[in-house]
């Protein structure tokens, strides 16, 4: 079902055959390309559905894990050193997973350096930050809870930094299967982390563990599905069908959010935090299910099989794609584009790289993880009560699964920088207004539309649009530099997530600007977001793949 099919927008074709013609004519073709981009979309679900299943549980999971904590000194600390220790072998294991990418970008040498260096600086960052004795303070409890809530990013980073890897050596179809496993297996895990506590720490770390685990599917899947509907998709629709992989990400966020809200009617505050947020996570096996056993009817793409010179059965389902006439041309195309298999991936600058990782960057510090993984603890803290903050998280994420589809039917008609720039004027006035609001005490139904107005300026802009501009930027010799910008984009994901509990708990902040200082960051991260697009970014909007070479060559 993973069909590499580059040749789809050759612009030589294009000039000869119209694209209505094409899809008129090829009927059986066009719905297969649908099929692949359904299955491929699931893994957006899974995106989705993993990542913000933790907003209903935010609550539960502090009262479960870090609350009762101060019951019981001896096991407070133990949990204090275990999640020391836990943040020094992440931040290892993700310099690992970024050396690679680095040996990769900049040489063996200069990679190796690099990575030691910002190993030296972490390890020094941390350290000051980690000093005294292991005691549960204000501070480290915020800390603690922040990791918690984020520490599937950690695994994103991972799946993110390996997923060129994993795309080159195992495939689409297997790397895809690999996150599907890493999905169930969270699942579980995340549920029960003291009946599968085989690691010998305290539950919560192994809960922890468990997220981790969720994230290096996310972190896979977040580079593969998009990846492989861009290279399937013709020039001329390609920007919806990238798009699609969002509003399958978004859709499985609804549907998370739907479910979160029903396990909590089930019982009260007390069943809740002890067993209603089990069910929570535990529900993920029912969609990583479905998706395993869809991805083993479809094939493998035709650009990993010629990679791998099976052309026959690269050319079976090219056949399919586009019918015999058109595949041998296709085939043709993939076999040129594909003569330098493993081109540096400075062949086209680092102008091109710096691109990437800060569209990435820029679309997680406007803050919208914050919304999606923290929307029920923002509206608690706005008076709502744990039923009404669940029920408004489902209107944010209808919004934001309304104007999704708006980006989709859009971003090939108005093109990708327009939407970009006016997504991110809105959201920068919707976040200062949060602020502001939050600033002054109103926090009322002001606060909610700011709150829905910022879900929609993203959604019809840096949610979808900014995926498919990291689909087409990377020209086909550099497919895999793509995941240095899924990396980035992790991390700066999880930067945000992290510390927003630090910002946002913190009694001093608090005091002086009532839960709205944070908000104020995101809202100049907007402004810096419009201004990069409007000076760096170059429009994509019907160039083919083999047309974004040439942009960069100039």
């Amino acid at each position: 079902m993973f069909s590499d099919d580059k040749s789809l927008y050759s612009p030589r074709l294009f000039k000869t055959i119209n694209m209505t013609d094409l899809m008129k004519s090829n009927g059986s073709g066009n719905t297969f390309v649908m099929g692949l981009t359904l299955v491929a979309t699931f893994g957006g679900l899974l995106f989705g559905y993993d990542t913000a299943v933790i907003s209903g549980a935010v609550g539960s999971i502090q009262s479960f894990f870090i609350d009762s904590l101060n019951l019981e000194n001896g096991e407070a600390k133990s949990v204090i050193i275990e999640y020391r220790t836990t943040v020094y072998v992440v931040i290892y294991i993700v310099l690992a997973s970024i050396g690679g990418i680095l040996i990769k970008l900049a040489g063996r040498g200069k990679g190796i350096l690099t990575t030691v260096i910002l190993a030296v600086i972490s390890t020094y960052v941390i350290s000051n930050n980690f000093k005294g004795d292991p005691i549960l303070d204000e501070e480290t409890a915020n800390s603690l809870k922040g990791f918690t809530v984020s520490s599937a990013l950690i695994g994103c980073i991972i799946g993110g930094s390996l997923g060129g890897f994993i795309s080159r050596e195992l495939g689409r179809k297997r790397g895809l299967i690999l996150a599907a496993i890493l999905f169930t297996i969270s699942a579980i895990g995340s549920a029960i982390p003291e009946m599968m506590n085989v690691f010998g720490v305290e539950n919560i770390t192994s809960f922890i563990i468990y997220r981790i685990v969720g994230g290096i599917g996310v972190g896979l899947a977040s580079m593969l599905s998009p990846m492989y509907i861009a290279e399937i998709a013709p020039p001329k629709i390609r920007g919806q069908l990238v798009s699609w992989n969002q509003f399958a990400i978004i859709f499985g966020m609804v549907v998370i959010y739907f479910v979160n809200y029903f396990i909590a009617r089930q019982g009260d505050e007390t069943w809740l935090n002890t067993i209603g947020w089990r069910w929570m996570f535990a529900s993920e096996t029912i969609p990583a299910g479905i998706f395993l056993l869809l991805l083993w009817f479809v094939p493998e793409t035709p650009r990993f099989m010629v990679m791998r010179n099976q052309d026959s059965k690269a050319l079976n389902v090219l056949n399919k794609i586009n019918g015999p006439k058109l595949s041998k041309n296709i085939f043709e195309e993939i076999k040129e584009s594909l003569k330098i298999k493993d081109a540096p991936w400075l062949s086209y600058g680092w102008l091109l790289i710096i691109i990437g990782i800060l569209l990435s960057v820029f679309q997680q510090f406007v803050g919208i993880n914050v919304v999606l993984y923290y929307a029920p603890e923002i509206f608690k803290s706005m008076g709502s009560g744990t039923e009404a903050s669940l029920l408004q998280t489902i209107i944010v994420g209808a919004v934001n699964l309304a104007f999704t589809i708006l980006a989709i039917f859009t971003v090939d008609k108005f093109g990708r920088k327009p939407l970009q720039i006016i997504g991110a004027v809105g959201m920068a006035f919707s976040m200062i207004a949060l602020g502001c609001s939050c600033c002054l005490g109103l926090v009322g139904f002001g606060a909610l539309m700011f709150m829905l107005l910022y879900t929609a300026s993203f959604a019809m802009s840096w949610g979808p649009v900014t995926w498919v501009l990291l689909s087409e930027i990377f020209p086909n010799r550099i497919r895999g530099a793509m995941s240095i910008a899924v990396a980035a984009q992790w991390m700066a994901n999880l930067v945000v997530s992290w510390t927003f509990p630090m910002m946002n708990d913190n009694s001093l902040l608090n005091n002086q600007f009532n839960h709205g200082f944070a908000y104020w960051i995101y809202g100049t991260m907007g402004i810096l977001a419009a201004l990069f697009v409007w000076r760096f970014v170059p429009e994509t909007k019907g160039k083919t793949l083999e047309e974004m070479e040439d942009l960069w060559n100039v």
